[in-house]
């Protein structure tokens, strides 16, 4: 009963059952209004027929009297489907038709109504079996009769037929409505016991799964597409919030075992206010590293959520960059790096001024400290080279900075984006791995995107911003 109570409830069962009423209901409407219409055509033709009929006997009777008229009503009493002829004399006596036996009653209405009558054919086979017809009676001169008419047994037969048909209609709209069910119901409730299903074990922690799609194009394709794409991206969050926290958990373990370290020797060595004030200095610094790292993750934070506070405008793209390239250039000459600018103006965007300087100076900051060129095998290094450009590109404004470096393998392109990805497994170089993470959120803000290519040799990055 459960089972039962369960297939009920479903919405499949309701829809099917509201459908076979409309159904049901519009075609027994249909099939009636064809047999009311198709019942009264054949009974104006039938009252059309009996009085031409009548009409007809009528002059007969005038050219040649009831001579004539016998003649004539044997006659057509003898051709194939004839209709109901009697010609009967003063007494009620018949002299021709083919009526044996009509009631007393029938035959006194002199008055030309047209009414339904019982009868008995002569030469019936079955002489037991009463007809009905529609007939109509005229008086002669000489108290002779007349009954004229037509059998309505075939309008009966039709009639009957109409009930046959609405009854084996219903009988098959209901047989293909309950197959109908039967399969919408079987189809709709896997579909839906697989997501649930599927769903369950997501739950359970397999966040794996997915469901099924069997490629017919249906909504439930298109339902399970949706739902697997999200699927996907919260696996994807998943394992990189993941890999975030056990990058966290190693980034700030080493700067806080490091503080501990220089506060637990500089206690346990010789009092010197010297060894003292270096030792707050590092830990000042060091706190500092651990500020910043903390900042970004907020700012990240704030720029993936629409907060950040920056207020978007109609800004020079470029101009934004050459501000950036002159606040590099001391560093850059200090480094020995050659820092260039190929600024094609104007670049202007709908933009925050304030993010878009913060991911240039990250690019140029990563630029000059991560793309300087290896040392090759005779001990020399090609001259470092940070070049940075800004143009329009179609709808785009696109912003490029490029080195000489090692670059960042095609495989690895796409992770450096994440958080805490650093590409040193040691870790031991400055920065904390969220500068390109901060790009890609501020691009992902502004409807851009973030491409990282093969400058042949080095690294190229390509920001795109819609104009």
């Amino acid at each position: 009963m459960t089972s039962f109570g369960r297939v009920f409830r479903t919405t499949a069962f309701k829809l099917s059952l509201i459908y076979l009423a409309v159904f049901t209901a519009f075609s027994g409407f249909l099939i009636a209004y064809l047999a009311f219409n198709t019942g009264e055509i054949l009974s104006r033709t039938l009252r059309a027929n009996i009085d031409e009929e009548v009409r007809l006997l009528r002059e007969q009777y005038t050219i040649g009297g009831v001579q004539r008229l016998v003649r004539v009503v044997e006659a057509r009493s003898r051709r194939p489907g004839a209709g109901v002829y009697l010609v009967t004399d003063f007494n009620g006596n018949p002299l021709a038709g083919n009526i044996a036996e009509i009631p007393p009653h029938i035959l006194n209405d002199t008055e030309g109504r047209l009414r339904p009558a019982s009868y008995e054919r002569l030469e019936a086979t079955d002489p037991d079996r009463r007809h009905r017809a529609l007939v109509r009676v005229f008086a002669l001169d000489g108290g002779h009769r007349v009954v004229v008419g037509r059998d309505v047994g075939e309008r009966e037969e039709f009639r009957g037929l109409i009930r046959d048909a609405l009854r084996a209609a219903l009988i098959v709209m209901i047989g293909l409505g309950l197959v109908t069910w039967w399969f919408v119901n079987r189809r709709v409730l896997k579909r839906i016991d697989q997501v649930s299903l599927t769903s369950e074990r997501i739950m359970a922690g397999d966040l794996s799964q997915r469901l099924s799609i069997t490629g017919s194009g249906d909504e439930f394709d298109r339902l399970g597409g949706s739902l697997n794409a999200m699927l996907g991206r919260i696996d994807e969050l998943m394992r990189g919030l993941k890999e975030v926290s056990d990058n966290i958990a190693h980034d700030l373990k080493t700067p806080l075992t490091r503080l501990r370290n220089r506060v637990e020797l500089t206690l346990n060595g010789e009092p010197s206010e010297e060894r003292y004030r270096e030792a707050l200095e590092a830990t000042i610094v060091e706190s500092d590293g651990l500020i910043q790292t903390f900042n970004a993750l907020l700012l990240i934070a704030r720029v993936e959520a629409g907060s950040n506070g920056s207020a978007m405008a109609e800004i020079d793209v470029g101009e934004v960059v050459g501000e950036a390239v002159e606040l590099y250039e001391p560093v850059a000459e200090d480094e020995g790096v050659t820092l260039t600018a190929e600024i094609a103006a104007p670049a202007m965007a709908r933009a925050s001024r304030e993010l878009v300087a913060q991911v240039v100076t990250n690019l140029i900051d990563n630029a000059l400290k991560y793309g300087r060129p290896p040392i090759e095998a005779d001990g020399l290094a090609r001259a470092p080279v940070v070049k940075v450009g800004v143009r329009r590109d179609g709808a785009d404004v696109l912003i490029e900075v490029a080195d000489n470096g090692a670059g960042v393998p095609e495989a690895d392109r796409e992770r450096v984006l994440h958080r805490f990805v650093r590409l040193e497994a040691s870790r031991n170089a400055p920065g904390s791995g969220l500068g390109l993470a901060l790009v890609a959120a501020v691009a992902r803000l502004h409807g851009g995107a973030v491409e990282l290519a093969d400058a042949g040799p080095g690294l190229i990055v390509r920001l795109r911003w819609p104009a």
